[in-house]
């Protein structure tokens, strides 16, 4: 008795693509997407001919489908062990220096080293295949910067790859995480200080502040100085020291559930600024502008012809920017008119860092009644 094969329209294998076969016009067509793998007449086969003949189509067709997936091979040039990691699956379950990966079906990968010794950290780059049925090898090298990089070394097919190493070792590829294995539980903190010390010296041990005021009237004038921090011994020489402590932590903990390395400095702590030395009253905006950009501001106010322009311009920088009561109190000498600067007092007020010395810009103003006016205007804003 014989049998007529009929095969169904279309076969996978586990892992692999679609292989579908039929067979019109009496022959047998094998083939994957539009390329055609096996043809053959249809027959008429015995019992036994029909089993041997399906065996050996799979077998072709199994063949086929590892032509089409990759090898990859990772190694270390000065022997840095590490771990793999493609499209966040971890490959290898020990850090080793060399790894060779089969079985990628896919033309492009994500890949990360993750070094064993947590200082080295990780190497991230994109693993591609431009033909498929290849063996490439990659080399984990420092360039001239000291950072770890990737660097292709050979790709050849992989009927003509030479065999695996004993050294080497060979992993599957697998989409499901493989084992590690768990040292004994507990936590492990090593912390390494850096210590900078400065050393400055020379020049008078004090701090000195001059102040010089001249005026010169019609008749005469009077010069006025008065100067702080001198206490007689003018020529003594100082020294200061500056101490600065960092440090960096590397912690390690095992548990039942896997290992965590936290290669991590500790949170810094802020840096004090000091804007307004001595201040320690309300703020009203959070940073002051800078030296720099405040006599760019005045410079463009001083162009100007005309009180209003000038005054609208101040009040544009306000909107995105703050001053400091003794930064508004120039900005008010600026304009030509008492209006203009009370005008300009008020609204600056809100825009100013330190508005417990707001009485400073009463030294701008020409007529007590402006400084009256600006404290009752100032008494409705608390």
């Amino acid at each position: 008795m014989v049998e007529t094969i009929d095969p169904k329209p279309a076969y996978r294998l586990p892992g692999q693509g679609f292989f579908t076969i039929f067979a019109p016009f009496g022959m047998l067509l094998v083939k994957e997407h539009d390329k055609i793998l096996f043809r053959k007449k249809k027959q008429t086969l015995p019992i036994m001919k029909k089993i041997v003949y399906l065996l050996s189509l799979a077998l072709f067709m199994t063949a086929a489908a590892v032509a089409q997936s990759n090898n990859a091979i990772l190694f270390t040039e000065n022997g840095e062990k590490f771990q793999v990691i493609l499209n966040g699956v971890l490959q290898n379950a020990s850090p080793e220096t060399n790894v060779k990966m089969t079985g990628l079906i896919a033309d492009h990968y994500k890949c990360r080293i993750l070094f064993a010794d947590a200082k080295l950290g990780f190497v991230d780059f994109n693993m591609y295949f431009t033909e498929m049925g290849s063996e490439v090898t990659w080399n984990i090298k420092q360039n001239k910067k000291g950072e770890y990089v990737t660097r292709g070394v050979s790709s050849v097919p992989i009927a003509q790859a030479p065999p695996s190493q004993p050294t080497q070792t060979v992993v599957v590829y697998s989409a499901t995480p493989v084992a590690v294995a768990v040292p004994p539980s507990g936590t492990t903190t090593t912390t390494t200080v850096h210590q900078t010390q400065t050393t400055t010296s020379g020049g008078s041990s004090d701090d000195v502040n001059l102040n010089i005021g001249m005026n010169v009237g019609g008749d005469g004038g009077n010069i006025s100085i008065h100067a702080s921090g001198m206490d007689g011994d003018m020529g003594s020489e100082s020294s200061s020291t500056t101490t600065t402590t960092t440090s960096h932590t590397v912690t390690t903990t095992s548990s039942s559930s896997g290992t965590v390395v936290s290669n991590t400095p500790p949170p810094s702590q802020p840096a004090t600024i000091v804007y307004v030395t001595g201040y320690n009253g309300p703020i009203g905006c959070p940073v002051p502008m800078n030296g720099g950009d405040f006599e760019q501001m005045k410079e463009t106010i001083r162009s100007k012809d005309f009180e209003n322009t000038k005054l609208t311009i101040a009040k544009q920088v306000l909107q995105n920017n703050c001053l400091t009561a003794q930064q508004v109190k120039e900005v008010m000498g600026l304009f030509d008119f008492e209006n203009t600067k009370l005008e300009y007092a008020k609204y600056a007020y809100d825009h100013t860092y330190d508005k417990g010395n707001y009485y400073k810009v009463n030294d701008a103003f020409e007529f007590e009644s402006s400084t009256e006016s600006l404290t009752n205007y100032i008494s409705t804003r608390k």
